[in-house]
């Protein structure tokens, strides 16, 4: 399904019946990185998960987006919808959204799977770290042969002058003060391996957040999916 927000248009897909989750994705990344969590939740929660503007079936930014533009996306794209304080949950440049989003909007609750908050200095070697770590994700036929497929994309590879600007301005803005703001309930997971977003940012989070708790897997940037059956026995519990 296609819905405009922001003056793009967002590629989409809702199922499942209950309280709204929300699952953003990480960078250079599409709705079926986040399905093998949707589709686990769907029993009990009504799923909405979307390619961010830049990845999958969605169209690119309009111009060279920061954080706050994806934020207003995502509030106008929920007004849309017709959904109200739901649960958020993303991973890395999903995260960062759901972090800026949170601190200025109701939600019920948050889930940050590696979620960097602090600037990264070099944007262009954490686009090839990101894929190299996705090559080598165990399990990667339970996610699709089409994952496999874009990971090695020129798509993915060679992005255009637009996205590696959105890139730049992304992973260099810091999300610290807004993460004081935020109150609901917080589930940190992180890999013990994270090479992308240190343990150290997790265990900083949790003691700067009035409502947080930080949960360590064995695993990398990709805990979540590693460790995807614990995950979602850990996600019933927490939501």
């Amino acid at each position: 399904m296609i819905l405009k927000a922001n003056n793009t248009d967002i590629n989409y897909i809702q199922y499942g019946k209950g309280k709204d989750v929300i699952l953003l994705h990480g960078w250079g990344q599409n709705i079926e990185m986040m399905k093998p969590i949707g589709d686990n939740l769907q029993l009990h929660f009504r799923i909405t998960i979307l390619d961010l503007p830049g990845f999958g079936a969605s169209s690119e930014p309009p111009f060279a987006w920061q954080l706050e533009d994806y934020c207003a996306m995502l509030e106008e794209f929920l007004d849309k919808l017709q959904i109200k304080k739901p649960i958020l949950i993303g991973h890395s440049f999903g995260g960062r959204l759901a972090i800026k989003y949170a601190s200025e909007h109701p939600i019920e609750k948050l889930v940050l799977f590696a979620s960097p908050i602090r600037s990264e200095i070099e944007p262009n070697n954490l686009k090839v770290r990101i894929l190299k770590a996705l090559k080598k994700l165990p399990g990667m036929n339970s996610i699709g042969e089409y994952m496999k497929k874009y990971i090695g994309s020129t798509d993915y590879k060679n992005s255009t002058p637009i996205m590696r600007q959105v890139l730049v301005n992304v992973v260099n803005k810091n999300l610290l003060e807004s993460t004081k703001k935020i109150t609901v309930p917080t589930l940190l997971i992180w890999g013990n391996n994270d090479e992308m977003a240190p343990l150290e940012d997790a265990k900083l989070l949790e003691g700067i957040m009035l409502d947080a708790g930080l949960i360590v897997l064995n695993g990398t940037h990709y805990a979540y999916l590693e460790n995807l059956q614990q995950v979602i026995n850990i996600l019933y519990k927490f939501l």
